[in-house]
């Protein structure tokens, strides 16, 4: 954040109701994760939060979320039952599902049994007990929370949290989904959601991190998701944000990849009114490979801002990246992408798409793809488009016997369906097409 910035001198009711107390932080777990909540809670009462005069945050307003106050999700109990989360479960992650609601946890949900020796999908809280040492090390290493409010904001109220570890030359046969529901309740309220993912060295699997809800409510999702590649993983993760069009989303996460390791990401975006994505990923190691898909779709006056950072540190390194914005009636969608190149990152293989739509003269889109090369020898390529939909194709589909109506949302479907076909899990294809038909007939 911007080094100009300075703190609020009176903490209005949204910092009031989320900045954690210090000396109410000792929760269940070891000492030494007291002291991260207690660190990360002063690194809270500490910064700055971001506003439109800070360079990366200035085309996303927060003015509404900071007019409201929230209560803590753990003093709200509502009865979620199997039926209701029926429209969510994936049947390839039928044994391979964690679920939590309102950022806690919930057993009698979640259903991972009979995994292979080398697999373990576990709350942070029933984890820690047997995996102590691994989690130490990893929890809250790959996100800077000592510079980012809202990453601060997450660690401190670590209580529970997804844990999934993947031993060594292990292949987890099945999708790892982590559904996080929202319940969206009558009062305000916050929910911390925490992922950490470890990878060891030949290992593979593929995650879900999935962000629903049940009612239409106003609340508050601060999400962090960590994921460590050991040498020669392989991850592919599609991350879902269809939280409720009233609701604040705001997310970071952080991948470090390991010599040979290769990670692939999906990230798409339907939901909240005002929602932020950073993911930053840094390559550790020779020869890491790295593909990035996004895809957010909005519209009323929703607001979807993603920042990527993919750091290339080593040598050989490949990076691909697509992102695309659709914005119809009066929503705002941002893209800010960043690839650095260090000096030591010789026979870099980069490139970055940003493909953006706009559907009405209201909506706007901001994309900013950006390269920072610092090696002389790397092969780089970067570009963006902002447009309408072309008046070519719509006179083709026409002169084929298509009426216009049907021509538009064909060719709006069209644009969306070449990142979400890229997801492996079919049944989850099957839910996003059906989301992405009825969403571009809900605003024709």
């Amino acid at each position: 954040m911007s080094a100009v910035m300075k703190a609020p001198d009176v903490r209005d009711a949204y910092l009031a109701s989320l900045a954690p107390d210090v000396h109410s932080l000792a929760g269940p777990g070891p000492e030494w994760l007291n002291a991260l909540r207690a660190e990360a809670a002063a690194c809270v009462n500490s910064q700055p939060y971001p506003t439109t005069q800070d360079e990366e945050w200035r085309f996303t307003d927060f003015g509404l979320l900071r007019k409201t106050a929230f209560a803590s999700a753990a003093d709200i109990s509502l009865e979620v039952s199997l039926a209701d989360i029926e429209p969510f479960v994936l049947p390839e992650s039928e044994k391979s599902r964690l679920v939590f609601v309102n950022g806690i946890y919930a057993p009698h949900l979640s259903a991972c049994a009979g995994l292979p020796q080398g697999v373990v999908i576990s709350n942070l809280a029933a984890g820690l007990p047997l995996h102590d040492a691994v989690i130490r090390t990893h929890l809250a290493q790959q996100v800077d929370f000592h510079n980012e409010a809202f990453a601060a904001l997450n660690t401190s109220h670590i209580r529970d949290g997804a844990l999934v570890l993947i031993t060594k030359d292990t292949a987890c046969p099945a999708p790892i989904h982590l559904l996080f529901i929202a319940t969206g309740a009558d009062m305000p309220q916050a929910n911390y959601p925490r992922c950490l993912i470890i990878a060891d060295a030949g290992s593979t699997c593929a995650l879900i991190e999935d962000y629903v809800c049940l009612n239409q409510g106003v609340y508050f999702t601060s999400a962090v998701s960590e994921i460590t590649l050991g040498e020669n993983a392989a991850v592919e993760h599609t991350r879902l944000q269809r939280e409720s069009l009233s609701a604040f989303h705001m997310a970071y996460g952080a991948v470090a990849l390991a010599r040979g390791s290769n990670y692939t990401a999906h990230n798409i975006a339907f939901g909240a009114r005002i929602s932020r994505h950073d993911l930053r990923i840094k390559q550790n190691g020779e020869a890491a490979q790295c593909t990035l898909n996004g895809l957010a779709l909005i519209s009323g006056r929703q607001i979807a801002d993603t920042h990527t950072v993919m750091d290339h540190t080593k040598p050989n390194g490949q990076s691909t990246q697509l992102h695309k914005c659709i914005a119809d009636g009066g929503a705002h969608a941002v893209f800010n992408g960043k690839i650095f190149v260090r000096k030591d990152a010789q026979h870099t293989n980069a490139a970055q798409q940003s493909r953006n739509l706009l559907l009405s003269n209201k909506a706007r889109i901001d994309t900013k793809p950006q390269l920072e090369i610092f090696a002389d020898d790397v092969k780089c390529a970067h570009g963006a488009t902002v447009s309408q939909l072309e008046t070519e194709e719509m006179f083709y589909l026409n002169s084929r016997g298509l009426d216009a109506l049907t021509a538009r949302n064909l060719l709006i479907y069209g644009f969306a369906e070449e990142i979400v076909d890229r997801i492996p899990v079919t049944s989850l294809i099957k839910q996003l097409s059906k989301t992405l038909s009825e969403q571009i007939l809900e605003h024709t």
